[in-house]
């Protein structure tokens, strides 16, 4: 008798491999848009209404979003449908063409259907439609990772997902290329547009694994475009694995941080005193900020705006650390009450806002470090 799917030890080892695939396949996609520029110029269009991300003055929606993460939500769902109806994105898939059309996208069961949909996206460009429905049904190559006798005491009909399908879009636009150093925090540039795919429990929002995708990290020398890189991360109860390492803690009585650098001008100050000028550290993306955490670039993190943080939490929470509600650490003498959910949308709100973290957020490798960072910021904000 075939054991149903919700009920095999090794089903999350599964929905992992998975998500490693298709967050792939999301980079394959991102960097086919670039590589089209014409075809990229055109697509990118200024999100409005509810939609619109008011920390920045101008935060796009690119066609490339929109087929990433309903790319996601297809193959997630034909793989476990049980999860069909939880996997949540914060783009919406209603795309304008140039006769002011609005279409609902979506991955069709063939890439002909796919590329014929896209192409009433694209005002009747079957090239450029062809190009991004190959690239959307197109299994990429091969991940390694291990996760070979991972055991997670989970069904994935206890689990919801969330999708960022190109965190710090301006940067994606931008295009700028840099040559990554190891141990080296770079600022801005392609390197910080990630694809993040967070994988929650439903019944108390916890964030249980996380796929971070970082589909410009460097470039092939042999004239073969650019390659990317995978993070993972599970974390559950007792069982805490992740691709990376726990960094080695820094000299003693050291802190680092990493801000945007239109953080309010009462955090820089504050931090600046704490940490001093040299380790006070700026960088776009607020995905690929939390990575610098995760790799030990940086010891914590603080966003006093809001952003979905689902991915790289996971990250975090399995090599000890975690990712907490800003506001609320102002308001406790303790950070451990304030961790993030992801499970309960705020009614009150509309669009993207409905999900989005209000309070602001600290990330952190090591939870002494939350005191530490709040301690000057108390009474000031």
């Amino acid at each position: 008798m075939e054991i149903p799917e919700v009920f095999r030890e090794d089903s999350m080892a599964d929905l992992l491999r998975l998500l490693l695939r298709v967050a792939e396949k999301a980079a394959n996609v991102a960097r086919v848009c670039r590589q089209e520029a014409p075809l990229f110029q055109l697509l990118v269009q200024e999100k409005t209404g509810d939609d619109k991300n008011k920390k920045f003055v101008q935060d796009f929606k690119t066609l490339a979003d929109v087929v990433i993460q309903e790319m996601i939500r297809h193959d997630v769902g034909v793989k476990f449908p049980e999860m069909a109806d939880f996997i949540n994105g914060e783009e919406s898939n209603k795309f304008e063409n140039g006769l002011g059309e609005s279409v609902t996208v979506t991955v069709c069961a063939t890439e002909e259907d796919t590329a014929a949909l896209l192409a009433s996206v694209l005002d009747g460009d079957h090239t450029a439609a062809s190009l991004l429905a190959r690239a959307i049904h197109q299994d990429p190559a091969s991940i390694k990772a291990d996760t070979d006798g991972l055991t997670v005491p989970l069904s994935p009909s206890e689990l919801g997902i969330w999708i960022d399908p190109i965190d710090a879009t301006s940067q994606y636009i931008e295009g700028r290329e840099e040559v990554l150093e190891e141990g080296r925090l770079f600022p801005s540039g392609l390197h910080c547009a990630l694809v993040l795919i967070g994988v929650y429990l439903r019944s108390t929002g916890e964030p249980v694994m996380g796929v971070i995708n970082q589909p410009f990290n460097y470039k092939d020398p042999a004239g073969g475009g650019w390659k990317g890189k995978h993070f993972w991360g599970v974390s559950c109860g007792s069982i805490n694995v992740c691709s990376e390492t726990r960094p080695k803690a820094g000299p003693a009585g050291g802190l680092s941080a990493v801000l945007s650098s239109s953080e309010k001008p009462v955090v820089k100050e504050a931090l600046t005193s704490l940490c001093g000028p040299d380790k006070l550290m700026f960088a776009s993306g607020a995905g690929y900020k939390i990575l610098c955490v995760i790799q030990g670039l940086a010891d914590v993190y603080i966003l006093t705006f809001k952003w979905d943080s689902c991915a790289p939490h996971a990250l975090l929470r399995a090599l000890g650390g975690g990712v907490v509600d800003f506001h609320k650490c102002l308001q406790s003498s303790s950070g451990a009450e304030a961790e993030l959910t992801y499970h309960q949308p705020r009614t009150e709100c509309k669009g993207a806002d409905r999900w989005a973290n209000h309070g602001g957020l600290v990330a952190y490798r090591d939870c002494s470090q939350i005191s530490r960072i709040i301690a000057p910021l108390k009474g000031k904000l």
